[in-house]
């Protein structure tokens, strides 16, 4: 019976373990100024909660950004985020994230950009809009309630909670 309850639990936890990708911006390159980010973003697939793993030297760093700052390289503007220290890791929390290298021209004149697009992260009719200054962002939840594969984490913690009280119930 021990064996059984163990295999049980194993099936229902090893999906978790999977729910969450963590991708290395550039793979090997890293975040350079020799890299194709466009590129290499289309290859990924990106999910809410994956995780971006930015490794650079200290002749780079991290800003994100909005669209409108993104599609303008511009680092005037104080960024959402600022990371200077690598490796830098971030959590995926919206359908499109934006981020530049803020360092001299390394945006505009060496590519130093990537959009992030979460699959079946959707934007407003028409493409999305920058959040005026001081708006949090938000992910948009998919139509209809549903979450995606696994479901809510919230709801996915509750499901295992029960099964594993029902199952401690049998045993005792």
């Amino acid at each position: 019976m021990a064996k059984a309850m163990a295999f049980l639990l194993l099936l229902l936890l090893a999906p978790a373990a999977y729910a969450q990708k963590t991708h290395t911006v550039g793979d090997s390159s890293g975040w350079n100024t020799k890299v194709d980010y466009e590129k290499w973003a289309r290859g990924q697939n990106f999910s809410i909660g994956d995780f971006l793993v930015f490794t650079y030297d200290s002749s780079h760093e991290v800003n994100e950004v909005n669209q409108t700052d993104y599609q303008n390289c511009n680092t005037d503007e104080e960024p959402i985020h600022r990371y200077s220290s690598s490796p830098t890791n971030i959590s995926l929390s919206k359908a499109e994230t934006y981020f530049i290298c803020p360092r001299s021209n390394h945006c505009s004149d060496q590519g130093m950009k990537l959009t992030v697009t979460v699959s079946g992260g959707s934007t407003s009719p028409g493409g999305s809009k920058p959040s005026p200054p001081g708006t949090p962002e938000t992910p948009p939840r998919p139509a209809g309630g549903a979450t995606g594969i696994l479901g809510d984490r919230t709801s996915l913690m509750v499901g295992i909670s029960v099964v594993l009280g029902a199952l401690l119930g049998l045993m005792g």
